[in-house]
């Protein structure tokens, strides 16, 4: 069996999802890419409870597509991508659409992940499929507290 390339790409606000990438980048031998806003949020800009906050302006915009620092330098490189964030309003942060609009997916493996303190991916994956759409989207998990073992067994399992 020929050995995929494997790409762990993420964006993180508070360092949990930052966390469970390393883990899962480790797990699956695999390189990491950090999603960076091309301007980082302040605490201010991730208070959900504010409806003027940027994350919350963000959440409501369909629209809304962060800029980001930098891109992938050649996505070809790899055949699985591992797409993770942390869950804001049900669902994914905006600058992942941003991510997936400005490169090409064409027949890469998209497998998400995210953390969370209170939902699962709900309908997130539909939600981002039209960003990627030739992209084989392979569904998903919530990573909050997985062991290096638990990951590497699910990466066995979705690859």
């Amino acid at each position: 069996m020929m050995s995929k390339k494997i790409l762990v790409a993420y964006f993180s606000a508070s360092g949990v999802t930052k966390r469970a990438a390393s883990l899962l980048a480790k797990a699956a031998n695999a390189d990491l890419f950090e999603i960076q806003p091309k301007t980082p949020y302040k605490a201010a800009d991730l208070d959900w409870r504010n409806k003027e906050s940027r994350s919350s302006l963000e959440m409501n915009d369909p629209a809304s597509r962060p800029e980001i620092k930098s891109r992938v330098d050649d996505l070809s490189d790899y055949d699985t991508i591992f797409l993770g964030f942390p869950v804001w309003w049900y669902t994914a942060p905006t600058i992942i659409k941003t991510f997936l609009e400005a490169h090409d997916f064409s027949g890469r493996e998209i497998v998400l992940f995210a953390t969370s303190g209170g939902s699962g991916l709900g309908k997130t994956e539909s939600a981002l499929k039209p960003c990627a759409p030739n992209a084989v989207w392979k569904g998903g998990k919530l990573l909050n507290g997985a062991s290096e073992a638990s990951l590497k067994s699910w990466v066995e399992s979705v690859l």
